[in-house]
């Protein structure tokens, strides 16, 4: 009985060993640094490798990555200046470079930054018009690192990326862009059929006024020819009438089968004494003369 009791005492106390060594020996793996509590209050940080608190006194109350952590920052509705409602979503880098800030500086510092990039994000979007936060990507993620990154440095974090991932318009607003869109596609191609319009009218209008001055041209070279002709003809009859009858005859003659060729003209009466006649318009003509 006795040799019992001593075995389990021994063993007893071989287990509070035991125990007592785990516990006392914390090895921290490459990436992490754990945060080290003393009844309830911080008493230092565990570095990567074996490190060794007191039993029962210190515990592990955090243990932190330090290696860069990816945030996923959901997609959420932001309004523009102009009232245009878009969607957008975004990713940040960070990397824990204070853990005692880390921890005790917010309750959730992850959650924290992440609300942080979306409220950051409203306002910056909310300060511009649609059509640039459609445009803007790059100055959007310039300016949400640096609104945020003063917040973050005192929380112990550093933000080293914020990537703007989708920014588009809600639904609503990408069919009223395409309506308007359509719209001003519709707008442009009247304009370009009234400025067609507007150039064949012009183009007609300098045929006319051309065609006007060359036909004015023409019957003045024409008026011009016919008086040349009565000063040669003229000069060269003298005071004959024998030739002068047998022009004017023969224009007469002229005349009166362009009147004969017209679909009108059913019955052409002619004087009985051609010549005699021609000799009277020509009498007329030297008398008025």
């Amino acid at each position: 009985m006795d040799l019992n009791a001593g075995f389990v005492v021994t063993l007893a106390i071989l287990v509070f060993v035991v125990v007592t060594i785990a516990k006392g020996v914390r090895i921290v793996p490459q990436g992490e640094e754990w945060i080290v509590e003393r009844l309830g209050k911080y008493h230092g940080t565990l570095k990567p490798g074996l490190n060794i608190v007191i039993p029962y006194l210190d515990k592990v109350a955090y243990q932190l990555v330090t290696k860069d952590i990816i945030l996923d920052v959901q997609e959420q509705e932001v309004i523009t200046r102009d009232n245009a409602v878009i969607l957008t979503n975004a990713i940040a880098f960070i990397k824990v470079t204070d853990p005692v800030k880390a921890v005790y500086g917010v309750t959730d510092f992850s959650e924290a930054i992440r609300n942080l990039i979306m409220t950051t994000l409203r306002s910056i979007v909310g300060e511009m018009e649609l059509d640039e936060a459609l445009s803007s990507r790059d100055k959007i993620k310039a300016r949400l690192r640096e609104s945020i990154a003063d917040e973050a440095v005192d929380w112990g974090l550093t933000v080293k990326s914020v990537e703007i991932q989708d920014i588009k318009p809600s639904q609503s607003m990408q069919k009223a862009m395409e309506m308007q869109a359509a719209a001003e596609r519709e707008r442009k191609a009247v304009v370009t059929r009234s400025e067609g319009a507007k150039q064949s009218a012009i183009l007609e209008a300098e045929a006319r006024l051309e065609s006007a001055k060359r036909d004015a041209n023409a019957q003045v070279m024409l008026a011009e020819a016919s008086a040349e002709a009565i000063r040669r003809i003229t000069a060269a009859i003298g005071d004959k009438t024998g030739p002068m009858s047998y022009m004017l005859g023969e224009k007469y003659i002229a005349a009166l089968e362009r009147m004969g060729e017209k679909d009108n003209a059913k019955v052409i009466v002619l004087p009985a004494d051609l010549q005699e006649a021609v000799k009277g318009l020509f009498g007329r003509g030297r008398v008025a003369g």
